[in-house]
């Protein structure tokens, strides 16, 4: 079954989180001006360019879209000086640069110790530069809403006097996860991370097991990736433990879910944080950026989907970071030839084996570097998704999943129960 959810944002709650003024006031103050600071990934990119539109939209407010030079110049690969400024009438695009501006490198390599150290030191510094620009040119940021490892821009923020407020692109079950294991569970959980099936009840959250956790929490490795990330995450957790404390009120928080689905987990950490869901926003804005970091495909996938009869379509997409081993994918092609089915196929150009997928693509198969995914799950010819289970596609679809890594384990427990 294809189900397709979609829960319009409070934008009066977002506001207020804000520390600046309601939604009516900002309408009529053009000059209040949010900086939307992600990191470099199309995971994190979709939900906070989606969420920056709906601010552009909602509030009349100036809205400025910033991630690093790399990631803006494949959002903008087609247009001349792809590394500058952009404007396509509803929000403004700038980039900052992470010291590492060049193609010579691939996206796979932002997951990697190195990558990050010099990330956080860089753009630390060029965020701040871009922000003095920004209010030399008469266009002051009044708050900054940052994305997940990204801790380091509070403290940027609070150097220039500006608010900021953590938007949470994960599900409200994760964030929990992660509150728990840094208020009292870490050293069951470390004990334990060798074994998938030990249980770890949290308060407030259903029964979990080992192996539904984030692989971020139960990774044994000391001086690898995920350690330099969880401590990103433990940053996180500690300035929101330091705003509580300061303020003597909770921290306010903006998480990527709604209240409908996750209505427990959102209780499970109510007395500690205000957590503001802002529901999901899959909405197609007329002129806008999409936000890819891959050239969306030039074959015409949606009139092949036009030919298809009902929910026949199995669509398969894996996201923007797996890589599939060519093993897995010939079990795919196998499962796809028993199915008897016609399918849709994402596999980007750094994932390809071509000599399997030329063979197998034709009139029942379609394989394609990169679609329109929330087009794609809207068309009536889409039957069944297969997907790695990241939230992003998680919401925008009740999908059959193949989780790898980080929070796409829980993401897959949720749609389970």
């Amino acid at each position: 079954m294809f189900v397709s959810i979609y829960l319009p944002p409070r934008m009066d709650r977002i506001i207020h989180s804000s520390s600046i003024s309601s939604s009516s006031t900002m309408a009529a103050n053009p000059q209040t001006h949010f900086l939307f600071i992600t990191y470099p990934m199309q995971s994190h990119i979709n939900p906070a360019l989606h969420l920056a539109k709906h601010f552009a939209t909602t509030t009349g407010a100036t809205v400025t879209f910033s991630t690093t030079i790399f990631a803006h110049r494949r959002m903008f690969s087609s247009t001349t000086n792809s590394d500058k400024g952009f404007n396509d009438g509803l929000i403004t695009y700038l980039p900052f640069s992470d010291g590492l501006d060049g193609e010579d490198y691939k996206l796979t390599t932002m997951d990697s110790k190195e990558y990050f150290s010099l990330f956080r030191t860089n753009s630390k510094r060029n965020v701040s530069i871009l922000l003095n620009d920004l209010a030399t040119s008469g266009r002051p940021v009044k708050c900054i809403v940052y994305t997940l490892l990204l801790d380091w821009v509070v403290d940027i923020a609070g150097e220039h006097g500006i608010p900021s407020v953590l938007y949470w692109i994960q599900a409200a079950t994760v964030f929990g996860t992660y509150y728990h294991f840094f208020h009292g569970f870490e050293c069951l959980i470390k004990a334990h991370a060798d074994d998938p099936s030990f249980p770890v009840c949290f308060p407030g959250l259903p029964p979990l097991q080992i192996r539904d956790l984030p692989s971020f929490l139960t990774d044994t490795e000391a001086d690898g990736i995920y350690a330099t990330i969880l401590d990103s995450f433990r940053e996180l957790f500690k300035i929101l433990d330091g705003k509580q404390e300061k303020k003597m009120k909770k921290p306010k928080v903006l998480i990527n879910t709604f209240q409908e689905w996750e209505t427990v987990a959102l209780a499970s950490f109510s007395n500690e944080v205000e957590a503001i869901p802002v529901g999901h926003l899959p909405k197609e804005y007329t002129n806008s950026v999409a936000g890819y970091l891959f050239r969306e495909d030039e074959k015409k996938y949606m009139e092949w989907l036009d030919t298809k009869e009902e929910g026949s379509v199995v669509y398969i997409s894996f996201g923007s970071v797996s890589m599939m081993k060519k093993e897995q994918m010939e079990e795919i092609v196998k499962a796809l030839k028993e199915s008897k089915r016609p399918y849709l196929w994402v596999v980007r150009k750094d994932n390809r084996e071509e000599e399997l997928l030329e063979i197998e693509e034709g009139e029942d198969g379609m394989v394609v570097e990169w679609c329109s995914q929330v087009k794609v799950l809207a068309h009536r010819a889409v039957g069944c998704f297969v997907t790695h289970c990241g939230w992003n596609s998680t919401l925008e679809s009740l999908v059959c999943g193949v989780p790898h890594w980080t929070d796409q384990a829980m993401n897959a427990k949720l749609v389970e129960t």
